[in-house]
């Protein structure tokens, strides 16, 4: 059983973030969630000797200094009465235990069969979505999930890996790939097209083939753009995708400055202080919507701005390390590329129960320990 929750409890927290955005299985996600942080805690204690190994791994180190770095802002700017201080102290030394445990235990099955099984995955979501809500196009389509970011982000992604992982497809893939596509510009989400257009870089790089795609996919938006459609190509075409951010980035600096160095605290991630807000704009205005400013609303600058060191800094070095590989590795390094430019139109790399961030530390750390296995060849 052990050995069990070692290997798949990274699955099981990555893919129970998508059950958190369906309504009927909110509850069943809250009661996953909090048994998988209860329990992995428990073996922790009790396997202490082997978790030593892994906490003080050298790939796992990035990991190791945050959590400090957050047990120490949270002594010094919180006391034990800040019950949503603590509970996001716990998640998150318990989700990096998660990633960092389940990787290096199951290091061969996170990089030959969990990006299929995640491919799977999505593949029943949208299945399940379509009997419930077959209605494609009829308004920004969300699906089974009641969000159609939330969808998209999980359908592009599953896209950009099934693209990248595979040299050759089959049929159904083909099948899966058109699906995905289609679902994400279904979705109406702007971001998705810049996650698409990087997963066809990084797979073919400045090719003719790639330009060919790209001529494709041009005459394609010009087409989906003269639909009645609410579509990402429109919604892009519609505005600049940082237009409606401009007011949100505003008021997440102003926010910033009022708590320069302290920061508004460890369970204040994605914060606006809504005082600083008018009280026409209270309702649109639900957060920074940029991962770098909500780190630096969080911990204030001096905290916020090591935790973004550590974060950009590990971040360069394995896209430098794998910027020529093909197959997992650039699967890997895409969800990483892709997570550092959406995190500046979308609260990336902060959250708990979010399902891009969590891949996002996933991956960073999968790549760690793949480069200093290569490095020192164990």
């Amino acid at each position: 059983m052990i050995r069990w929750i070692f290997k798949y409890g990274a699955v099981i927290f990555i893919f129970n973030t998508v059950l958190f955005h369906i309504d009927s299985t909110k509850y069943l996600a809250n009661i996953i969630f909090f048994g998988l942080m209860g329990l992995y805690a428990i073996i922790l204690l009790m396997n202490i000797n082997k978790m030593k190994i892994v906490i003080f791994h050298k790939a796992f180190l990035f990991l190791l200094i945050i959590t400090c770095l957050n047990f120490l802002y949270f002594v010094i700017f919180h006391s034990f009465n800040d019950i949503d201080a603590i509970n996001y102290l716990l998640a998150r030394t318990v989700q990096f235990s998660i990633f960092s445990v389940s990787i290096f235990f199951s290091y061969e099955y996170y990089k030959e069969r969990f990006l299929d099984h995640f491919i799977y995955f999505t593949a029943i979501i949208l299945f399940l979505g379509f009997i419930v809500n077959p209605y494609i196009f009829s308004g920004r389509y969300s699906g089974l999930l009641w969000n159609p970011n939330m969808l998209s982000s999980i359908v592009t992604l599953a896209f950009s890996v099934l693209l990248l992982k595979n040299q050759q497809f089959t049929r159904i893939e083909y099948f899966l790939l058109f699906l995905f596509l289609l679902v994400a510009i279904a979705t109406g989400s702007r971001g998705s097209l810049v996650a698409i257009v990087l997963a066809a870089f990084l797979k073919y790089g400045f090719s003719k083939r790639n330009f060919l795609h790209a001529f494709v996919i041009i005459i394609s938006a010009l087409i989906f753009m003269t639909l009645p459609f609410e579509t990402s190509f429109k919604r892009f075409a519609a505005a600049s995708i940082l237009d409606d951010r401009v007011l949100q980035y505003k008021f997440a600096i102003s926010s910033i400055a009022e708590k320069l160095f302290v920061g508004y605290g460890l369970d204040k991630y994605s914060y606006i202080n809504m005082n600083l807000v008018p009280s026409y704009l209270v309702g649109p205005l639900k957060g920074a919507h940029n991962g770098y400013l909500a780190i630096l609303t969080q911990y204030g600058i001096i905290f916020g701005s090591i935790v973004l060191f550590i974060i950009i800094k590990k971040s360069i070095v394995v896209i430098l390390f794998f910027r020529k590989y093909s197959g997992v590795e650039s699967v890997y390094l895409f969800i990483v590329i892709y997570a550092l430019i959406a995190a500046i139109y979308e609260s990336l790399i902060t959250g708990i129960n979010e399902l891009h961030t969590s891949l996002f530390w996933f991956a960073l750390s999968f790549l760690s320990l793949c480069k200093f296995k290569q490095e020192y060849g164990y």
